[in-house]
């Protein structure tokens, strides 16, 4: 078994597992010669022979306990037949949403338009360097999924309200996305994913009387249904300011938390396995700072089963002597 699913499964202490969000990516020079030559974003998400590539990147460089399939939660949306852009500056960009479109999706279409997907994470599955190592597959959670299809671009640019009144568009969009995530994660577990993400960045924005009905509910489902084909899946409710009823309600078998949360709070709260919580910019700043960071994160998770991350993904400024530093300095110590 691995040192991930051990930790998750078995809850060893004896040693932390290690690897990052966003590993696979901008702040590495092989993918940014990648990417500079391939410049529809979505296009490179669907691309069998280099997403492979990109994903064990960081692999072939670090001694890290996974991989990360090189994807993106917005491919859900674009399955379901929503346009999907990526604009440099911007971001995301999704098409007016269009419900009879959405409605109308049948499972073969969906299947379909994803599987390049699924038949990279095939691809990646089989290679040896995973050999005692795990490849990890992941979703957006509803609600966030939810917040990019209706107000078509990052809620950090500003947030369309109006939409947000429509509770009847919420509800019927809701129960979709809970459907076809539930395909998606079936679908990357038989090609190859051995554990399970699932991605809530958005989690922040509801209020306490909105989140049994748009995050607590959902994501239950999803996740009890993860655990039904035999698989570990990791929460990851950001910013979702009380993790301890997340985690009594949705029951994942391991939670990420994010860089705003107090460790030791966290450890007081919650028995379940624990993931992430070092900020990303912790990789910005020199080894010194850096390590006392780690150790400090050791000795607060000392006795409790804890895979090292972050809070957040890898900074695209970060520099990877830096990411190679964290990943050695955990293991070695």
């Amino acid at each position: 078994m691995s040192l991930i699913r051990r930790c998750i499964v078995e809850k060893e202490t004896t040693a932390n597992p290690i690897w990052l969000m966003r590993q696979a990516g901008r702040y590495l020079p092989e993918f940014r010669k990648i990417r500079s030559q391939n410049e529809n974003f979505v296009d490179l998400c669907l691309n069998t022979n280099l997403v492979p590539e990109i994903t064990l990147q960081p692999l072939k460089r670090f001694n890290i306990d996974a991989a990360i399939i090189f994807s993106d939660i917005l491919m859900i949306p674009y399955g379901l037949g929503q346009k999907v852009n990526f604009t440099k500056g911007l971001g995301p960009e999704l098409g007016i949403i269009n419900q009879e479109i959405i409605s109308n999706i049948n499972k073969i279409d969906f299947e379909e338009k994803l599987k390049p997907v699924y038949d990279s994470i095939n691809k990646v599955s089989n290679n040896p360097i995973l050999k005692n190592k795990d490849l990890i597959g992941f979703v957006g959670a509803p609600w966030t999924l939810l917040v990019y299809m209706i107000n078509r671009y990052s809620p950090k640019k500003n947030i369309n309200k109006v939409f947000f009144k429509d509770k009847k568009l919420i509800d019927n969009i809701i129960e979709i996305l809970v459907k076809y995530i539930k395909l998606h994660i079936y679908n990357q577990v038989k090609s190859g994913a051995s554990i399970i993400q699932i991605f809530d960045s958005w989690a922040g924005l509801l209020t306490d009387k909105d989140l049994e009905k748009y995050i607590y509910l959902p994501t239950k489902e999803i996740t009890d249904y993860t655990k039904t084909l035999k698989i570990p899946v990791i929460c990851f409710p950001r910013n979702i300011k009380n993790y301890k009823k997340f985690v009594d309600i949705v029951n994942p078998d391991a939670i990420n938390i994010d860089y705003n949360v107090e460790p030791e709070q966290i450890l007081n709260d919650i028995d379940i396995p624990i993931q992430g919580g070092i900020h990303p910019k912790m990789l910005l700043t020199d080894k010194i700072t850096l390590k006392k960071e780690v150790l400090k994160f050791k000795r607060i998770f000392e006795n409790h089963p804890y895979i090292f991350n972050l809070g957040h993904g890898v900074l695209p400024e970060t520099d990877p002597d830096m990411v190679e530093y964290l990943i050695k300095f955990v293991k070695d110590n």
